[in-house]
């Protein structure tokens, strides 16, 4: 950046794993701190919640933390899963696959399993420390609004006019950063809403979930997953605190209420809960304690499962960044460590492009573009193959586990079909590289 051009002013809507990462990057560059640029972080939630359902981290994503110095930090907050069990309706375990601790080899439980919320407030709150050092050295640091959204954006000339919707207040940025995952209204604003369908792939899957309290008799350490005919299966999974369980239900199908349901948001909560009762009232198990926990909980989040597929991540000044511009799906298990990447490689190519975001923006594309073809191709057949029609399927489904569990052949399975994150790159962008203990 030439001495006398003022420092960009950016716009980052989320604060989940990519926005706050993506600022904190943004001010590692080693330009002076009166140089770097001004930062403000639009949340709509009013607080971060420390719950949300469960993500790992592999390959470059490790990589990515470890450079924020907040490795460590991550790895005391996990759930502590120890890998993947399989079970009937009798609770028997067909299949058990550990998780590989050595962080190599993509076995379905990673090295590093943590809820979202975890993960997000540490990312925040290591974007907070690095914005207050900042401002001590004179820069302007990170500018937090909890609370808040657009409702209004339009590109005028070199800057984007944005309004926020509470407040009311307009303002001007250099820079757009969409990082409002897979429903991102920054999307919807920027590229119009009529092209939504489009965009959003639908996988035909959708999935609800919530925590509830543990039941010491059959929670433990180890995820369960209970398959029943007619596509569905739920998961259950340990928190890490020891008190609370977290739950997935999912359901592959094309009944069009599940849809609809997808589109309705927060407003929704209440059709959403009754349309997966419905759907899964009759499969056994135990069905009857996650469906009575789900009626009563406050943390529900709904979902369909889908993929972002975009021509361009960029339209003029906005930007988009993780599940925003190119959802993998959660089944792809690449969608924390896309977050990280891709707002490690925005924050590279702003830094090296700082008066150009058109350049900065395709080399961002260049460098992610490879990384998200490869996360976004899934295994033939997925999401159904895993979600078996028939009760013969089920039994199938489950028979085959077992012979990969007795044969080993899991290990050499998912050397090619496991998610992709150990070949994601990490370029060398001259970032300052962080310890744990920011001082």
């Amino acid at each position: 950046m030439a001495a006398d051009s003022p420092p960009l002013n950016i716009l980052i809507v989320g604060c989940s794993i990519a926005g706050p990462t993506l600022a904190t990057l943004l001010l590692l560059s080693p330009l002076p701190a009166p140089q770097k640029p001004h930062i403000t972080i639009l949340e709509r939630a009013p607080a971060l919640r420390p719950h949300g359902q469960n993500v790992d981290v592999r390959g470059a994503g490790v990589t990515i933390l470890r450079k924020l110095g907040l490795l460590p930090a991550v790895r005391a907050a996990t759930t502590g899963e120890e890998g993947v069990q399989f079970v009937d309706a009798g609770n028997r375990v067909w299949a058990a696959f550990p998780a590989d601790r050595s962080g190599e080899v993509s076995t379905p439980t990673a090295d590093i399993e943590i809820l979202r919320g975890r993960l997000a407030q540490l990312c925040w709150r290591r974007s907070e420390q690095v914005s207050e050092r900042v401002k001590r050295e004179g820069g302007a640091g990170i500018e937090f609004v909890f609370g808040e959204q657009l409702d209004e954006l339009e590109q005028l000339g070199d800057t984007v006019q944005v309004r926020f919707a509470k407040s009311g207040v307009r303002r001007a940025f250099d820079v757009v950063v969409g990082a409002d995952g897979l429903q991102s209204r920054t999307r919807r604003m920027a590229w119009g809403a009529e092209g939504e369908g489009e965009r959003v792939r639908r996988l035909g899957m959708y999935g609800g979930f919530f925590s509830m309290p543990r039941v010491t008799a059959t929670d433990s350490a180890w995820r369960r997953w209970f398959h029943a005919p007619g596509r569905r299966g739920i998961m259950l999974r340990p928190d890490g605190t020891g008190e609370r369980t977290t739950v997935f239900m999912a359901v592959v199908s094309d009944d069009a209420r599940l849809d609809a349901a997808a589109t309705s948001g927060r407003g929704g909560v209440q059709v959403q809960k009754e349309l997966m009762r419905e759907h899964f009232e009759d499969v056994g198990w135990e069905s009857g304690r996650v469906i009575r926990e789900m009626m009563a909980t406050d943390d529900f989040y709904y979902d369909a499962v889908a993929q972002v597929k975009m021509e361009t991540w960029s339209k003029g000044r906005v930007v988009l960044v993780g599940d925003a511009g190119y959802c993998a799906s959660p089944i792809s298990g690449m969608g924390t460590t896309l977050a990280l990447s891709g707002a490690y490689n925005l924050a590279g190519a702003l830094l090296h492009h700082p008066n150009d975001p058109a350049a900065a923006f395709a080399a961002y594309e260049a460098a992610m573009r490879p990384t998200v073809a490869r996360a976004q191709k899934l295994v033939p057949g997925m999401p159904h193959i895993l979600h078996p029609e028939t009760a013969w399927g089920v039994w199938v489904l489950n028979a085959i586990m077992f012979v990969l569990y007795r044969s080993g052949l899991i290990s050499l399975l998912v050397r090619f079909v496991g998610p992709p994150a150990h070949a994601v790159p990490v370029k060398d962008y001259g970032f300052e590289e962080l310890s744990e203990d920011l001082e």
